[in-house]
């Protein structure tokens, strides 16, 4: 099942309403392959900053996105396992976040979930600021799990 860039930006972010209200957007979207962001307008903290959570959203938030430039839904979905943030520096302007898997880690997945109904995988992602200076660094294990488990 293939998804267009709207739709996949619809669901990413129309459906999770907490992620809506941030302001997290779909930047760019192909397989293997996407980008988001989140504004700093309106995310801000007391000591006006990108609040913690806003990053965190961001970083948690393209594992479902990716899932739809790879896999069919109608078929698996994934599940957020475990997601370690580091905060380097402050976040003082929108900031940007790319997540992908090759072609060899998509393939992977997908004979693990027809075969076992399962498959674990990993993210290691870097939120970027607007000039590209890394802002934090996410460690994220997911699992891909099948809608029926394999008899």
């Amino acid at each position: 099942m293939n998804f267009d860039f709207e739709t996949v930006r619809r669901l990413t972010t129309g459906t999770i309403p907490f992620a809506e209200r941030a302001g997290v957007d779909l930047v760019e979207f192909e397989r293997g392959r996407v980008k988001m962001k989140i504004p700093f307008q309106g995310n801000q903290n007391h000591i006006g900053t990108m609040y913690a959570g806003a990053l965190f959203t961001l970083a948690e938030i393209p594992g479902g996105a990716l899932f739809m430039s790879a896999f069919d839904p109608t078929k698996a979905f994934p599940i957020l396992a475990d997601l370690s943030i580091k905060f380097l520096k402050p976040a003082t302007t929108d900031i940007f976040v790319e997540a992908s898997l090759n072609d060899d880690e998509i393939a992977r997945i997908n004979s693990e979930v027809e075969s076992n109904g399962k498959s674990v995988y990993v993210l290691d992602l870097e939120l970027k600021d607007t000039n590209g200076v890394v802002v934090a660094t996410t460690h994220a294990t997911y699992q891909a799990r099948a809608h029926r488990r394999p008899s």
